[in-house]
Parts: structure tokens; C-alpha cells; sequence
């Protein structure tokens, strides 16, 4: 949790997020319109590590987007531990049984935030989405491109609530930050990734850059 939070300062520092213009007594301003549409990349980094998606945003009202996203992401146990071999260099994980694969479909509203107080080079806004996921699960014991061959698929509901910003005045393209908390609850038994510990639900912190263009 302390790298992701690291992470998160990083990526606002980068993005060079100018808040100027927030109070009550900040003069009155037009609004900026931007395109209806928006489409992209979605960059995540988790307590499991990396992962990748796409996304699509829909504008219905100037504070009120209509959004559908799909990403892929490793998800991990609590419990895990991985160890370094000082010998032959190779890590590993004690008691691992599979990896998790995630593959969620999400359907969501995402509302702007005090769109009055804060110029529009910054337009902050809490998001949240609900579908279907698919957990693919692969053994930890065979190569990890291997173990592939025997993958097997398991579904479950899942969600997420979160809040971020897009930055910059620019009206082709879509640059935004946005972290996130993940839960997906199984149909059946769950998931192995620990001998004996199945998980029948997960949940995850992600911090997710977002890269677009929008029309």
C-alpha cells in the first residue's frame, strides 16, 4: 500500500495538476465544453501488480458521464509472500497454487465535482461501475505462458467505486488519474491461489492512468 500511495504523488507530480481557481470567491467562469465522447487506455497498477484496459465514456448532462470499461489484471492473496532464491536469482511463492487472472466488464456512471470552483484544467469526479468478471486461473507451477494450456475460467459479479480528475484544457486528447476499490464476489467456491485457501471473493486498491482521445 505505501509504493501505490508513493505511485499516486509520483503520477499527480507528473501531470503537473494545477488546482488554481477553488473557493467560494473565485470570479465566475464559462464552463469549457468538451467532446460527448471519449475513448482509451486505461493503465493500472494494484497490490497484484500491473494490469491494462480500455474504456469508453459517453457525456449525458456538462456533470453526468455514462462510462464502460474492460481491463486485465493479476490478482493476489494477502497471505502471499515471494522469495528471492540468493543462489539462482529466481523468486517464487511459498504454498502458491495458481495465479488469478481478472477480466472484468464494467457499465457505470462517473459525476463531475465542483465544476463552479475549480477551473476547468482540473475536473476532479467520483465514478463507480458494476458487471460481470471473468477469473481466469492458470497453475503456478508450470512456465507462465505454459500454463496457459491449462487455464480454467470462472465467473463472478463485481464492481468498483472510485474518484479522480482529467487535467489539461486540451479538447482532442484525455489525460486523467483515478484510484479505485475493486470487489468481486464468486458463484461458486472461488478461487485457489494458497494450497488450501479459496477465496469465494476479492477486493483491490488500483491506481489507474487514464489515456484518450476524445471527439
Amino acid at each position: 500500500m505505501k509504493t501505490l500511495l508513493t505511485t499516486a504523488i509520483l503520477l499527480i507530480t507528473f501531470l503537473n495538476v494545477n488546482g488554481q481557481g477553488i473557493g467560494e470567491l473565485a470570479p465566475e467562469k464559462e464552463l469549457e465544453i468538451f467532446p460527448d465522447n471519449a475513448f482509451g487506455l486505461d493503465i493500472m497498477f494494484g497490490e497484484g501488480g500491473f494490469g491494462f484496459g480500455t474504456f469508453y465514456r459517453r457525456q449525458l448532462t456538462t456533470n453526468l458521464t455514462f462510462f464502460t470499461d474492460f481491463s486485465i489484471s493479476e490478482a493476489k492473496d494477502d497471505q502471499e509472500f515471494e522469495y528471492v532464491d540468493p543462489y539462482f536469482g529466481y523468486s517464487f511463492t511459498l504454498g502458491k497454487v495458481n495465479r488469478i487472472f481478472l477480466l472484468p466488464v464494467n457499465f457505470g456512471l462517473q459525476y463531475r465535482l465542483f465544476e463552479d470552483v475549480i477551473y476547468d484544467n482540473l475536473r476532479p469526479y467520483i465514478n463507480a461501475g458494476v458487471g460481470p468478471t471473468f477469473a481466469v486461473t492458470t497453475p503456478y507451477s508450470m512456465e507462465f505462458f505454459e500454463a496457459f494450456g491449462k487455464a480454467q475460467m470462472k465467473y463472478a459479479a463485481g464492481g468498483y467505486v472510485g474518484f479522480g480528475a482529467n487535467f489539461g484544457l486540451d479538447k482532442n486528447n484525455l489525460v486523467g488519474l483515478n484510484f479505485r476499490y475493486y470487489y468481486i464476489q464468486f458463484f461458486d467456491d472461488g478461487v485457489e491461489s494458497l494450497i488450501g485457501k479459496k477465496r469465494k471473493s476479492l477486493g483491490s486498491f488500483y491506481i489507474t492512468i487514464n489515456l484518450g482521445m476524445m471527439y
